[in-house]
């Protein structure tokens, strides 16, 4: 047993998940399988590439490592793949900035 964190071998618990909430797994399951739809409006490659920026701003690294892999097979470069995680980075940046407005509303409510 690792006593890593992030343990891809973790993975393998799904199957566990899928029996013990069989009708709530599937509903993530078929949630979950929309990013690797080859017949969307968006092609594949920035779709994963799209997943992989999200899981930068959840911090999943399970969803790191998938979407990584997925892009690469997708034919995402390694530039692209930096490209998405700083995208991502400015994003939540952003985000903090501009909550320093909330907290100068809340500072200058009486």
């Amino acid at each position: 047993m690792s006593n890593h964190y992030h343990d891809p071998s973790d993975l393998e618990r799904l199957k566990d998940m899928a029996k013990l909430a069989p009708q709530e797994y599937r509903a993530w399951s078929n949630l979950d399988s929309i990013v690797g739809r080859e017949d969307g409006h968006i092609p594949h490659k920035y779709r994963e590439l799209i997943a992989l920026a999200v899981a930068h701003t959840t911090q999943c690294p399970y969803c790191l490592e998938v979407h990584t892999k997925n892009a690469k097979v997708a034919g995402a470069t390694r530039e692209e793949i930096v490209e998405a995680g700083l995208l991502a980075a400015a994003l939540r940046a952003g985000a903090a900035a501009t909550h320093v407005t909330l907290a100068l509303k809340f500072y200058d409510a009486e």
